[in-house]
Order: structure tokens, then sequence, then C-alpha cells
């Protein structure tokens, strides 16, 4: 039984290990998958509700929008950022503090071809695919098949957490809690319950998610790289 008649019919809520969660399952062969970041004036979106926002201002509505990678105090990537087939920001094999630097970090994306994967960040870099969208975070949540090594089994670090990962059959699966987890358990979710063998995390405390016309979870919390879903017209 759904928890929120505001989600849309790709989504669901699914409990796991005592959590709540909203899970998107998006073919993209069906829906258009994409990213954006900047206004027409060039400006940062600045949160997920100021874009959802503009699209419906502008006619535009989208089915479904998430925050989607780490950012600078300026909203910008701190990573790989590739929008409509441009490369806005560099892959970043860095090492310093912080989620995105827990490696493996990885990226998630999608081919010119249409196809959704999500890599580990050096194995981005060996395969160079030709992506028309490609947002870097971290930490990877399951890495073929495998969690995380760095994970403790259920951590006390606990927050609103969001990610997405690909399915075998190319489906992507975007997750968002309404309750806090942990990193361990956020990425058996992926792994155990959602049957992605390779899964990302996006990001934690700010997470939020936009039906379009109004947030099913969090507010306007900021944002950089947004994730977003359409119906193909």
């Amino acid at each position: 039984m759904r928890l929120d008649a505001g989600v849309p019919q790709t989504c669901r809520d699914l409990g796991f290990e005592g959590a709540a969660y909203i899970v998107c399952e998006i073919d993209p062969r069906t829906y258009d998958i994409g990213l954006a970041r900047l206004d027409a004036q060039g400006r940062p979106y600045g949160s997920v509700k100021a874009y959802a926002k503009a699209m419906a201002d502008a006619g535009r509505a989208v089915l479904l929008a998430m925050n989607a990678g780490m950012y600078h105090k300026d909203l910008s990537p701190v990573g790989l950022y590739v929008e409509a087939g441009s490369r806005q920001a560099p892959l970043n094999t860095a090492d310093s503090e912080g989620n995105f630097f827990l490696k493996p970090n990885g990226v998630f994306f999608i081919g010119k071809d249409g196809k959704a994967g999500v890599l580990e960040s050096t194995a981005y870099a060996r395969a160079n695919p030709d992506v028309s969208y490609a947002t870097q975070s971290g930490p990877m949540l399951v890495i073929d098949g495998q969690l995380h090594p760095r994970f403790e089994e259920n951590g006390a670090s606990r927050y609103i957490r969001n990610g997405v990962g690909v399915r075998a059959d190319g489906t992507v699966v975007l997750a968002i809690s309404r309750t806090m987890a942990s990193l361990g358990s956020f990425g058996r979710l992926f792994r155990d319950a959602l049957g992605c063998p390779n899964a990302l995390f996006l990001d934690g405390a700010v997470s939020a998610l936009s039906n379009g016309s109004r947030m099913l979870v969090g507010g306007d919390f900021p944002a950089g790289p947004i994730l977003t879903v359409r119906t193909r017209k």
C-alpha cells in the first residue's frame, strides 16, 4: 500500500531493515533520464524544489527530480558532470575528505546509445564511454555485487539518503529514504532488495525528491546536479 498518493506510477514505497524508502524503477527506453544544473540565465537552480517549479512554470513539468551528486559552495559539481553531451566538469580522482572521496567512488551515466550504467571511477576512465549525461559522486554503494569495502554493517551515521543503481537488464533504480538509514543498510537495499550489481550514493541529509508538482521527500535544500525523469513524448 502506498504511503503517499503523490508517488508516481514508476515508484513505490518499500520498507527495508527498519527504514522506509521511495523506490523508482525507470526503463531508459520508455522515459527520458537526464541531468540539469543551470537555468536559462546560466545560474544554478539551487534546489530540486526550485528546478521543479521552474520546469512547471515553463510548461515542461518533470515526472521526477532528485539531487544527483556532490557540489562545491558555489553549487558547481565536485566531480565529472556531463549534460546533453557537454562536459562541464572533469573526472575527479583526487584524495580528500568527505563522502565523495570515500573510495571507490563512481559515475552514473546515460550513454549516447540510451543505455544507463554505474561504474567505479577508474573503470569509467578506462572505458571512456560516449555519454549524453554523467554525474560523479561517492561512495559507491555496490561494486560488481559487493558492498563498499569500508562500510560498517550498520554504522552510527544515519541520514536521509538517496542513490542510483542499474540492474543487469538496464533498468535505472532510484531510491531515497523517508527515514534515517546507515550507508551499510543503504548498500544492502540496492544489492539485496533491488537487484543492482552496481549502485552509487548521491547524497545524504540534503536528499530531496519531487514529483514535478510537490516535494515528496526533503524541502528547499541546496542542490548542484539534479537528476531528472520525463515521460517520453
